[in-house]
C-alpha cells in the first residue's frame, strides 16, 4: 500500500511526464507497486493496475524520495544496485530527468 506522502509527491511529478508515452512502475517492494501511466495525458497515478509496464524500476520508498529529492544520482544509485531497471532504461531515464 502507497503511503500518503509518496502518493502525493507523485502526484506533484504528473504534469511533468506529460510527453513520456509510458507506462513505469515502480516496485517497491513490500511498500507497493505504483504505476505512473503517462501514455496519455494528462498522466495518472495508478496503485491497482496490473498491466505489463514499458519499464519497471525497483527502489525502495527511501531510495525514490532521495532521487526525487537530488540527494541520489540516478547513474551512482544504478550502479551500485539501488536501483534496478527492467525494460526500457531510455524511458527510465527520461522519467528519472523529469522526477527529479
Amino acid at each position: 500500500m502507497l503511503d500518503e506522502v509518496l502518493e502525493e509527491r507523485l502526484r506533484a511529478v504528473l504534469p511533468a511526464l506529460s510527453r513520456l508515452g509510458a507506462l513505469v512502475r515502480f516496485d517497491l517492494g513490500r511498500d507497493g507497486r505504483p504505476a505512473l501511466d503517462a501514455r496519455t495525458a494528462p498522466a495518472r497515478l495508478e496503485t491497482e493496475l496490473d498491466e505489463p509496464a514499458d519499464c519497471t524500476i525497483t527502489i525502495t520508498r527511501d531510495n525514490l524520495i532521495k532521487l526525487m529529492d537530488g540527494k541520489l544520482d540516478p547513474m551512482l544509485g544504478y550502479t551500485l544496485g539501488k536501483i534496478k531497471v527492467a525494460g526500457s532504461l531510455g524511458i527510465a531515464m527520461k522519467l528519472v530527468g523529469a522526477i527529479s
